[in-house]
């Protein structure tokens, strides 16, 4: 890692940033929670304002807790009935709502992650929500914060495809982007998931757009930056030795393995006991990675034999069964108690097989035996 450079405030950082866009396509920014990211991201944009009413101009589309604050619920209170999520007609951001069918642009987005549907009503501009449950819709449904934090990343990434594209007038103005931490409430199996597409979308040769992403979450940024090879890396913090911020840029091939960090993610389930069913997708695709860098055509070939299990027959087929399943996003089922065993098992021996770095596995992981 390259020494850092100091800023004496976040609008000075943000207009470095914007200096290094004019070389860059895509800029990638870590740094822990607490450190200014959301205020950087309003730093950022605020230099791309210029004017004032309806004289103003701006060029920066940016995904943040502001974008969430423009979406807000009205219960229904005195009917408890017409449950509907109001949409601030004042903001840009809903430029061409109407004109641009955007029930149509956000829908085929969101069936990747969510079973819920939703309709838009431009003329109250609301957004009421439906589910489908036993063949019968439930209208005017109030989905968990998680699903409306989905929904609302849905509807940016709809308006980021429109910013691509030169034909679309209502986000011609559009010439940045920038992201903060769209993935607060997934977990690690669809961090990857939301990594690997938004990197998808921002590679399009066609988009001419600048980019600048921020993130505390250590596997999106890693998925990231093995997606977004080119990108510029940095990493944030607050300058110790008194105000004022410090840029470092990661100029290694991968600044966190990204199995590694998926590992470590999974050590510490198990050592605190939050371990859900989709860990066992993370700890397959662990062991696909591991097997094929030593040159195994199967992960069986890295799982340990038991003596009462010669052939590693067993646990290479619980992690077969146990890695597929329709697990949800925003409701994790506890694993059972007794494929926790297993679960701590397979971890254990694997850790223990290989030499990984002791300082990221401070403490093996107790194996606490097959039931």
């Amino acid at each position: 890692m390259k020494p850092g450079q100091t800023f004496t405030d976040l609008a000075a950082l943000a207009a470095h940033l914007r200096q290094e866009l004019e070389n860059k396509k895509t800029i990638l920014l870590y740094a822990y929670n607490g450190t200014g990211k959301t205020r950087l991201s309003m730093a950022f944009k605020d230099i791309g304002k210029q004017g004032e009413g309806e004289d103003e101009k701006r060029d920066t589309l940016y995904f943040n807790a502001f974008t969430e604050d423009l979406f807000h619920w009205d219960n229904d209170l005195e009917g408890d009935n017409d449950r509907r999520l109001m949409l601030n007609a004042a903001s840009r951001f809903f430029a061409g709502l109407a004109e641009l069918e955007m029930d149509n642009r956000i829908r085929p987005l969101l069936q990747r992650y969510a079973d819920f549907d939703f309709r838009i009503d431009t003329q109250e501009w609301a957004v009421r929500f439906s589910r489908t449950v036993g063949g019968q819709v439930i209208d005017n449904i109030k989905v968990s914060r998680g699903e409306e934090n989905i929904f609302v990343w849905c509807f940016f990434l709809a308006v980021v495809e429109l910013a691509m594209d030169p034909e679309i007038e209502a986000y011609r103005w559009v010439k940045h982007l920038y992201i903060d931490d769209p993935i607060s409430s997934l977990d690690e199996h669809n961090a990857i998931a939301v990594a690997n597409h938004l990197a998808q979308l921002l590679k399009r040769p066609e988009s001419k757009l600048k980019t600048v992403l921020s993130t505390h979450h250590t596997l999106f940024f890693n998925v990231l930056c093995n997606e977004l090879k080119n990108a510029k890396r940095y990493f944030i913090n607050k300058n110790s030795a008194g105000s004022g911020y410090v840029l470092r840029e990661e100029t290694g091939d991968t600044p966190f393995f990204h199995h590694v960090a998926a590992l470590a993610e999974l050590y510490q389930a198990a050592q605190e006991d939050r371990l859900f069913t989709h860990h066992f997708n993370m700890l397959r695709t662990i062991l696909e990675k591991t097997a094929s860098f030593h040159g195994h055509k199967n992960f069986s070939a890295c799982i340990k034999q038991q003596e009462d299990d010669p052939d590693g027959i067993l646990h290479a087929r619980l992690i077969n069964i146990l890695s597929h399943g329709n697990y949800s996003l925003y409701e994790p089922q506890q694993m059972l108690d007794e494929n926790k065993a297993y679960f701590r098992k397979i971890l254990h021996d694997l850790l223990n097989r290989y030499p990984f770095n002791p300082e990221l596995f401070p403490q093996a992981v107790e194996a606490t035996g097959t039931p």
